[in-house]
Protein backbone atom coordinates (compact mmCIF):
# COMPACT_ATOMS: atom_id res chain seq x y z
CA UNK A 1 0.00 0.00 0.00
CA UNK A 2 1.51 3.18 -1.34
CA UNK A 3 -0.78 5.81 -0.78
CA UNK A 4 -3.15 5.91 2.39
CA UNK A 5 -6.62 7.53 1.19
CA UNK A 6 -10.18 7.79 1.79
CA UNK A 7 -11.57 4.81 -0.46
CA UNK A 8 -8.32 2.93 1.26
CA UNK A 9 -9.40 3.56 4.65
CA UNK A 10 -12.97 2.85 4.38
CA UNK A 11 -12.28 -0.61 2.55
CA UNK A 12 -10.22 -1.44 5.63
CA UNK A 13 -12.82 -0.59 7.57
CA UNK A 14 -15.28 -2.44 6.04
CA UNK A 15 -13.28 -5.57 5.97
CA UNK A 16 -12.33 -5.23 9.70
CA UNK A 17 -15.81 -4.36 10.87
CA UNK A 18 -17.87 -5.90 7.74
CA UNK A 19 -19.85 -3.87 5.24
CA UNK A 20 -22.99 -3.96 7.24
CA UNK A 21 -21.89 -3.04 10.52
CA UNK A 22 -19.44 -0.46 9.55
CA UNK A 23 -22.38 1.25 7.49
CA UNK A 24 -24.53 0.99 10.14
CA UNK A 25 -22.21 2.94 12.44
CA UNK A 26 -21.59 5.39 9.93
CA UNK A 27 -25.49 6.03 9.95
CA UNK A 28 -25.52 5.92 13.27
CA UNK A 29 -22.56 8.69 13.98
CA UNK A 30 -24.60 10.71 11.07
CA UNK A 31 -28.11 10.34 12.83
CA UNK A 32 -26.79 11.58 16.52
CA UNK A 33 -24.55 14.12 14.65
CA UNK A 34 -27.77 15.66 12.98
CA UNK A 35 -29.75 15.39 16.04
CA UNK A 36 -26.81 17.00 18.46
CA UNK A 37 -27.25 20.24 15.64
CA UNK A 38 -30.63 20.20 16.22
CA UNK A 39 -30.32 20.38 20.49
CA UNK A 40 -27.94 23.16 19.57
CA UNK A 41 -29.92 25.39 17.61
CA UNK A 42 -33.15 24.64 19.23
CA UNK A 43 -31.95 25.37 22.56
CA UNK A 44 -29.65 28.11 21.45
CA UNK A 45 -27.39 27.11 24.38
CA UNK A 46 -25.85 24.66 25.82
CA UNK A 47 -26.80 23.18 29.27
CA UNK A 48 -24.11 23.11 31.56
CA UNK A 49 -26.05 20.81 34.10
CA UNK A 50 -26.64 18.46 30.79
CA UNK A 51 -23.20 19.33 29.81
CA UNK A 52 -21.36 17.92 33.26
CA UNK A 53 -23.63 14.55 32.98
CA UNK A 54 -22.46 13.85 29.56
CA UNK A 55 -18.89 14.18 30.27
CA UNK A 56 -19.13 12.02 33.42
CA UNK A 57 -20.48 9.32 30.97
CA UNK A 58 -17.33 9.37 29.47
CA UNK A 59 -15.71 6.50 30.70
CA UNK A 60 -18.55 4.69 29.98
CA UNK A 61 -17.91 5.50 26.09
CA UNK A 62 -14.45 4.89 26.53
CA UNK A 63 -14.77 1.28 27.27
CA UNK A 64 -17.54 0.42 25.34
CA UNK A 65 -15.67 1.66 22.64
CA UNK A 66 -12.39 -0.50 23.20
CA UNK A 67 -14.89 -4.08 24.21
CA UNK A 68 -16.39 -3.41 20.56
CA UNK A 69 -13.51 -3.18 18.52
CA UNK A 70 -12.14 -5.65 21.26
CA UNK A 71 -14.94 -7.95 20.27
CA UNK A 72 -15.56 -7.00 16.60
CA UNK A 73 -12.13 -8.05 15.90
CA UNK A 74 -11.76 -11.24 17.44
CA UNK A 75 -8.74 -9.77 19.11
CA UNK A 76 -7.43 -9.38 22.89
CA UNK A 77 -5.90 -6.95 25.32
CA UNK A 78 -3.13 -9.73 25.16
CA UNK A 79 -2.81 -9.53 21.49
CA UNK A 80 -1.43 -6.10 21.94
CA UNK A 81 2.02 -5.97 19.74
CA UNK A 82 4.00 -2.47 21.02
CA UNK A 83 3.01 0.99 21.40
CA UNK A 84 1.08 1.52 18.47
CA UNK A 85 -1.37 -0.61 19.81
CA UNK A 86 -1.71 0.96 22.80
CA UNK A 87 -1.99 4.61 20.77
CA UNK A 88 -4.48 3.01 18.38
CA UNK A 89 -6.49 1.81 21.57
CA UNK A 90 -6.25 4.91 23.36
CA UNK A 91 -7.81 6.98 20.16
CA UNK A 92 -10.60 4.65 20.00
CA UNK A 93 -11.48 4.92 23.77
CA UNK A 94 -11.64 8.58 23.04
CA UNK A 95 -13.53 8.83 20.06
CA UNK A 96 -15.81 6.63 22.08
CA UNK A 97 -15.71 8.61 25.02
CA UNK A 98 -16.69 12.02 22.98
CA UNK A 99 -18.99 10.06 21.18
CA UNK A 100 -20.74 8.77 24.10
CA UNK A 101 -21.13 12.16 25.79
CA UNK A 102 -22.91 13.62 22.88
CA UNK A 103 -24.94 10.81 22.77
CA UNK A 104 -25.89 11.26 26.31
CA UNK A 105 -26.26 15.01 25.73
CA UNK A 106 -28.58 14.53 22.95
CA UNK A 107 -31.01 11.87 25.04
CA UNK A 108 -31.14 14.63 27.90
CA UNK A 109 -31.80 17.25 25.91
CA UNK A 110 -34.76 15.34 23.75
CA UNK A 111 -36.01 13.80 27.08
CA UNK A 112 -36.07 17.05 29.05
CA UNK A 113 -36.60 19.98 26.52
CA UNK A 114 -34.66 22.96 26.99
CA UNK A 115 -33.62 24.46 30.07
CA UNK A 116 -35.72 27.17 31.43
CA UNK A 117 -33.32 30.44 33.41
Amino acid sequence: MKDLTFATLIAVWEEMFGAGVFWAMVLVAAAITALYVHVLIRDRKMSMRKFLLAQLSMPVGAVAAVWFVLAITSSSLADMGGPIDVLVLLGIAGVGAVGFAILVYVVQSLMRGPERE
